[in-house]
């Protein structure tokens, strides 16, 4: 049998390990608990940063993750003006250590667009400034790097616009993020843009930001080669009044405001001349005069001739053709030649009245509707005689916004309604119902008129290929001093696309513009700038070139005799 030998020190070894094992997992608890506890501390912290630190925003709940000011975005959801907690630089003179002068000269470097006098003088301050706001982090990374305790980085809200020019003229500008809109559309929906109840839902606007950067790229483009003081110019949807692009050139960058006060509009990049600044738009009037001359009755036949042959002499003025035909000239052909002398006739045939209705059914005695605080009221004739009416119908003798003119143009064009101007993304049940301005016949033959003037008249250099378009040509001499300055002309060119089913309203307008060779009428200067701006955005716009389709004009054409002339 064999012998079992027990070892006496074995069971304490046994114990001394079940009890290192015991402290082993009772450490390993310990800290799992202890994990567990400053998991809780930090959720607990989440939650009360969450619940309750955005009251100093006046928020509520978890509104402190969510910017005091909604972004705006354009229709299709791309950011164009957001809320963001930014760098600053700041000082505090008297905890400053170093040489002020020195440190200045090293301020200076960083930030080269500050004089170093102008960072000395806040250096030797009395009392706490900014160095810098909205500084960039490789900006503030420099500072901190120069090692100076009295200087400071606050993180301040600030409402940013990442595509910096673009539409700014649009968006305005909110000179404090949590404060009051102070131009655009930050100070027409300033309401809707601090709204409690809204906070983190995006304001959509009407604006297509790809349509708007071809816009404003054809239309610097034209006035750089036409040398021109300045350029306009809009696209508007013409069955909903839907703003897709509004541009006006000189631009300015809301992320770097300057001041401007005291400056005229005429003087200042913050003008928006599509609302701000008034014209005499000159024969772009002429189509809404004959569609006027229509519907009360005055016009009932295409082949209706009017007398042409001489200028008409009238209370000591002298109306008169930029290239006079010497004939008598029918619709068509008053059309496709702009002739001042044949549309003054059909007005005074039709009489004051009617041209009066249309123009104030069409606003052009008010500011135009659109939700823009800064829209400029248009300049109605103190005394309408006779000699008025004839004038106003070829855009002479009353000022109007480009945007007063665009909504008229959808109107002509899109069967007879006025819409009124918008600049917020519609969905298809809040559309406004609008109001009858033209007959149907009559907006369907002006359809046919205006497409006739770009393919055989004055507007052929807005012919884009396959596009359809139709428009009219206006060009007119600015008053200045109580006269008409021939050598500063406003040139327009009014048109809509496709018009066999006209969906968009394009308007270019080109201030001063000197033109190429001399030739500086609208067929010159603004008709190029729409014929390259409908190629550019067509296909955006879901409208695609078809060169088999068009607008029937095969009873019209037989009417035109002779060669046209450009205006």
């Amino acid at each position: 049998m064999a012998t079992i030998i027990v070892q006496p020190g074995g069971a304490r070894a046994g114990r001394q390990r079940v009890n290192l094992t015991a402290m082993a997992h009772n450490r390993l608890m310990l800290l799992l608990i202890l994990f567990l506890g400053i998991t809780l501390v930090l959720i607990g912290r989440l939650a009360w940063v969450g619940f309750f630190a955005d009251s100093g925003r006046g928020g509520d709940g978890l509104g402190g993750f969510v910017p005091a000011r909604a972004d705006i975005v354009d229709r299709n959801g791309v950011p164009l003006a957001r809320t963001m907690d930014a760098y600053s630089v700041a000082v505090r003179p008297s905890r400053l250590i170093g040489d002020p002068a020195e440190l200045a000269r090293k301020l200076h470097e960083i930030f080269p667009d500050e004089s170093e006098a102008a960072f000395h003088k806040k250096l030797t301050g009395k009392g706490w400034a900014y160095l810098r706001r909205r500084a960039l982090p490789e900006q503030v990374a420099a500072v901190n790097a120069l090692g100076e305790i009295g200087i400071e980085f606050p993180r301040e809200p600030e409402r940013l616009y990442p595509q910096r020019t673009l539409a700014a003229h649009i968006l305005g500008f909110a000179p404090n993020s949590d404060g009051v809109g102070g131009m655009g559309v930050e100070a027409a929906f300033n309401d809707r843009l601090i709204d409690p109840a809204l906070r983190g839902q995006p304001f959509a606007m009407s604006i297509d930001s790809r349509v708007q950067g071809a816009l404003e790229s054809e239309l610097y483009t034209q006035l750089v080669q036409t040398r021109a003081k300045g350029a306009a110019g809009i696209i508007l949807d013409a069955n909903t009044g839907e703003v897709i692009a509004m541009a006006s050139i000189p631009v300015f960058d809301p992320n770097k405001l300057q001041n401007y006060a005291g400056k005229r509009c005429s003087e200042s990049p913050l003008c928006n001349h599509m609302v701000q600044a008034r014209y005499e738009l000159g024969s772009a009037f002429k189509p809404l005069s004959i569609a006027a001359a229509m519907d009360a009755g005055v016009v009932t036949s295409m082949s209706k001739l009017y007398d042409a042959t001489a200028p008409i002499a009238i209370a000591g003025f002298r109306i008169k053709d930029d290239h006079p035909l010497g004939r008598w000239l029918n619709v068509p052909e008053t059309l496709v030649h702009s002739s001042n002398i044949a549309t003054a006739r059909i007005a005074d045939e039709m009489g004051a009245e009617p041209l009066q209705h249309l123009f104030r059914e069409l606003q052009f005695d008010q500011r135009a509707p659109i939700e823009l605080k800064e829209r400029a009221k248009g300049i109605w004739p103190s005394n309408w005689g006779r000699i008025t009416t004839m004038t106003v119908s070829y855009g002479h003798g009353i000022a109007v916004t480009p945007l007063h003119l665009a909504s008229a143009y959808a109107a002509l064009v899109n069967g007879g309604i006025y819409h009124p101007a918008t600049l917020r993304k519609l969905k298809p049940e809040e559309v406004p119902e609008g109001h009858r301005v033209f007959s149907v016949a009559t907006s369907a033959r002006m359809r046919q008129l205006l497409r006739m003037i770009v393919a055989a008249g004055t507007g052929r250099n807005a012919d884009a290929k396959g596009y359809r378009v139709g428009g009219k040509t206006g060009s007119a001499e600015k008053p200045q001093e109580g006269r008409y300055n021939k050598n500063s002309n406003v040139t327009t060119f009014a048109s809509a696309f496709p018009m066999d089913n006209p969906r968009y309203v394009v308007v270019a307008i080109m201030d001063e513009a000197t033109g190429l060779y001399g030739l500086r009428t609208a067929a010159f200067t603004a008709a190029p700038v729409v014929k390259r701006v409908i190629e550019r955005t067509g296909p955006m716009l879901g409208v695609m070139p078809d060169e088999r389709r068009d607008v029937d004009i095969s009873d019209l054409m037989p009417l035109l005799h002779g060669n046209t002339e450009k205006e």
